[in-house]
């Protein structure tokens, strides 16, 4: 086995990598490990050119394995990985989102990178993830524009100092969390999760990952100079000279006429690619030349990118003058629609939110604790998820027909960039102990749904009842930086249309009147300087604020009550120890319960929190219920009670449903008096009150009719024994 390993200090931790022969056939690989986390990086490139299509193929697979976290994992009839779980899925979204804009992208090789998990520690795997991504790149021949670095920075809370590459631990519950990967002191892929972090921190944490990236590319780069394949040379194809002269004749007017003709879609660009096409196709008849892949001929796949790259070079060129497709500022928002509920009294809550063309309907869904989604991954182990956002993205809200069914890596992305957005505002379990679901139906798409969503479903849960601490907004900002390179660039507010599709950042921002609550960027550029996105900032901050006031002309805060179709939830607490007394042997006596009350669900936590959920008053059966069981019972309390048996002593009573919740009433505690036998004043069944006289030594309950109802012997007719015997003595006692 033959073995290079190279290491450096990143956040007082090393980090090695360790290239070997294990995985030969690749074109690159790398084992990097960073404590006791390692991931293998494998690249390979395809020797086949694929023409039948017009983008570059890449594809990168993020696989968890069970073992690396020491567990057998797996269900109890399949002990091994199946589908990519959803945090698997956002890992390697976060590894594409970094290295694809470094790509040739003219190339039509496929290429693959996948990305192993081999051990796992208290060490974030997706940081490594992007690392060892770039250096099975680097070091192999496949045609790349890297290195790149990823750095992870986390706040604790508010005010405290940062952290390099925190721990799962040092993570939970963290002020601002920012996950940034970059090159050459620019940023080009960024994830952040805050609690309303304001812009001047989040900035902080920005510049200190640009100076963490230095180091670590450093690193890489003479890992590079020492192992690194030579790389092939990857040119643009020449444009023939005929295709050129058609677009300048023919369509380079149209086409600016098509980019600037205020519409806020992209009908009219669409109008023009297939007059294209068709002239296109008549050009090369009329040369009566056989499509190859020769770049002395023209194509069509060629001819399309061409009038793609022209396309881009109008926006770009239009925005650094000032001028947008739909004719806004480049600071000013599209109009705004926010709707709380009206759709249905059936939904928990809804809200409708619409931002020029991009239009979004968010449904609010509560249940109690029991149906939390219960995650099973190589990360998280049994852990319960209250509060889900899910994104749906059907064919129709882009104009177009297509497969339904099913979830793509594009809707599990966006759906949990909006959940992370609004997850800083949602009440905690002790204070809103519901299961809360969002389901955002995109219906109509032109720029940003994500972030529609987040609007979206921040009227849904007001509407809803939902107490979340404050209202948040999202913004999509947008960057075009001058294609020919002097410099000059333009940051537009609320991107749309082509902006969205030939502009080189799409710059997500989250987050409330306080402050930002989530952050994702994708570019198309190798990096954007720190200053531009700290303008970008403050640009969504603007934007946000201008949002929000829609939204809280629509409702201004959470309706004072949920939905009645909601069910009820009531919460209380025993002891750890009388867990068992509520459940009963094999759940006997917590079934009982559930059969008796009719509740939905009773959910029983380890430090003896205790959720039930119903409808209908049956929560308030079942409390009941549990209260008596684990009632604590004290001298002086007065309760109404059953007669369950009668002895010649006495009669048992019965004042609640715990196994120790039956007294024994003696038969000198039924009246003032002397009665001749117990059953002359009760009878099995009835309801009696009774007053705890006493409690002895072994827990039992010594109950007295007499003591908390004196007038009982009167109601029911008892006279004072009248035994001659005894009378004698009492007339001798008293000297009668």
């Amino acid at each position: 086995m033959q073995t290079r390993t190279f290491s450096t200090e990143i956040g007082g931790k090393e980090m090695t990598a360790e290239f070997t022969d294990l995985a030969e056939n690749a074109n690159g690989s790398v084992i990097l490990r960073y404590g006791n986390t390692a991931v293998l990086a494998t690249a390979v490139m395809s020797s086949r050119t694929r023409d039948d299509i017009d983008y570059f193929p890449l594809t990168v697979d993020y696989e968890e394995r069970f073992y690396a976290a020491g567990t057998i994992g797996g269900s109890r009839f399949v002990r091994r990985e199946g589908r990519p779980s959803e945090q698997a899925i956002l890992s390697g979204r976060v590894v594409d989102r970094t290295i694809r804009p470094l790509f040739p992208q003219h190339i039509r090789n496929e290429v693959q990178v996948i990305i192993t998990v081999l051990s796992l520690d208290e060490n974030d795997p997706d940081m490594l993830a992007v690392n060892a991504a770039s250096l099975a790149l680097a070091t192999s021949n496949i045609p790349w524009g890297g290195p790149v670095a990823a750095i992870r920075i986390a706040k604790s809370s508010a005010g405290s100092d940062f952290i390099v590459n925190p721990t799962y631990a040092q993570r939970e519950g963290a002020a601002l969390d920012i996950l940034a990967c970059g090159k050459d002191s620019t940023i080009n892929m960024i994830e952040v999760a805050a609690k309303e972090a304001g812009e001047d921190e989040v900035a902080a944490g920005f510049k200190l990952a640009v100076a963490q990236h230095d180091t670590i590319l450093a690193w890489q780069q003479e890992i590079i100079k020492e192992i690194g394949k030579e790389k092939p040379s990857a040119q643009k194809p020449a444009i023939p000279e005929a295709l050129t002269k058609l677009y300048e004749e023919e369509f380079a007017e149209k086409l600016k006429a098509a980019v600037f003709c205020g519409k806020p879609n992209k009908d009219a660009i669409h109008e023009v690619q297939d007059l294209w096409k068709k002239s296109v196709d008549l050009l090369i008849k009329s040369e009566a030349v056989t499509p190859t892949a020769s770049p002395a001929v023209i194509t069509p796949g060629m001819a399309k990118r061409f009038l793609e790259d022209k396309v881009d070079e109008v926006i770009h060129d239009g925005a650094l003058e000032g001028k947008r497709a739909d004719h806004r500022r480049c600071d000013e928002v599209r109009p705004l629609f926010a709707k709380a509920g009206g759709v249905s009294p059936i939904l928990h809550g809804s809200g409708i939110f619409y931002r020029g063309g991009t239009h979004v309907f968010t449904a609010l869904t509560l249940g109690g604790p029991g149906d939390a989604q219960v995650v099973d991954t190589m990360e998280e182990h049994d852990v319960k998820r209250r509060f889900m956002h899910h994104y749906n993205f059907p064919p129709y809200s882009a104009g177009e027909t297509g497969r339904m069914g099913g979830l793509n890596r594009r809707m599990i992305g966006h759906g949990a960039l909006a959940e992370k957005a609004l997850a800083a505002v949602i009440p905690p379990i002790e204070q809103f102990p519901y299961t809360i679901r969002l389901v955002s139906e995109c219906l109509a798409s032109n720029g940003s749904t994500s972030m529609g969503s987040v609007c979206a479903s921040t009227l849904a849960l007001m509407d809803g009842g939902v107490p979340i601490t404050s209202p948040v907004a999202g913004i999509a900002m947008g960057l075009m930086l001058s294609m020919h390179g002097d410099g000059r660039y333009k940051v537009l507010t609320d991107i749309q249309g082509p902006e969205d599709e030939f502009g080189d950042m799409d710059f997500k921002v989250a987050g409330t009147k306080h402050g930002i609550t989530a952050i994702q960027m994708d570019i198309k550029l190798d990096g954007v300087p720190v200053p531009i996105l700290i303008e970008a900032l403050e640009g969504a901050r603007a934007a946000r604020l201008h949002i929000l006031e829609t939204i809280t002309s629509s409702i201004a805060a959470p309706r004072e009550k949920i939905n009645a179709r909601a069910p009820e939830i009531l919460t209380m607490r025993v002891r750890p120890d009388q867990i068992g007394l509520v459940i009963g042997g094999g759940g006997k006596t917590i079934n009982g319960i559930r059969e008796t009350s009719k509740v939905d669900d009773i959910t029983i936590e380890d430090d003896g929190s205790i959720f039930i959920t119903g409808k209908n008053g049956s929560a308030s059966v079942a409390k009941t219920m549990i209260e008596g069981l684990v009632k604590e019972y004290a001298a002086g309390e007065v309760y109404e009670g059953e007669v369950t048996r009668l002895m010649d002593f006495g009669a048992f009573v019965k004042i609640g449903p715990g196994k120790d919740a039956e007294g024994l009433v003696h038969v000198s505690e039924v009246a003032p008096f002397r009665i001749n036998k117990i059953g002359d004043a009760v009878a099995i069944g009835d309801k009696v009150r009774v007053m705890i006289k006493e409690i002895d030594e072994k827990g039992r309950l010594n109950l007295s009719i007499k003591a908390a109802d004196p007038e009982f012997a009167t109601r029911k007719g008892l006279e004072p024994q009248t035994n001659g015997a005894r009378e004698t003595k009492r007339h001798i006692a008293t000297g009668e």
